[in-house]
């Protein structure tokens, strides 16, 4: 697409050459693993400050992951500008297993990528409890749950 433009010397904003280029997708891009009983997720970011541009949190059994990263204003307005970096938010939610606790999570960035290692909580048994089936329209589907069967 960027060829196309240049050839045909088309002026386009950057912003517009961006979705043309298919630079739109809100999300972020992961890498997930288990590495005992740790789970790992990793993301580029890089050009970030982790301290202000992230924005980490877990409800409802869900990793919520929101990043910003700002385009310089100043580089903007030089001639010739060209950037094909992304800018802008970008967001990811991910389920987490039930239980899983803030205190067992660290995110650390290094080299431009954040990863978050979440403490896996231990899997009690799952209890089974059997749900008795009845034929509709025999009398026993006329009883109560609490009655005893005659």
């Amino acid at each position: 697409m960027d060829n196309f433009l240049r050839r045909g010397g088309l002026e386009v904003p950057e912003s517009v050459r961006r979705f043309l280029q298919g630079e739109s997708d809100p999300s972020l891009r992961i890498e997930q693993y288990q590495e005992g009983d740790t789970l790992v997720v990793r993301m580029d970011l890089p050009g970030i400050d982790p301290e202000t541009d992230v924005d980490l949190s877990v409800a409802d059994d869900t990793l919520h992951i929101q990043a910003r990263r700002e385009e310089n204003a100043e580089r903007m307005d030089k001639k010739g500008y060209r950037s094909e970096l992304r800018y802008g938010e970008r967001s990811r939610s991910i389920p987490v297993p039930r239980g899983v606790s803030q205190a067992g999570i660290l995110a650390t960035y290094e080299d431009g990528v954040l990863e978050i290692r979440i403490q896996l909580p231990e899997q009690s048994e799952s209890q089974t409890t059997k749900i008795r089936v009845v034929r509709t329209g025999s009398h026993e589907a006329h009883q109560s749950p609490a009655e005893p069967e005659n």
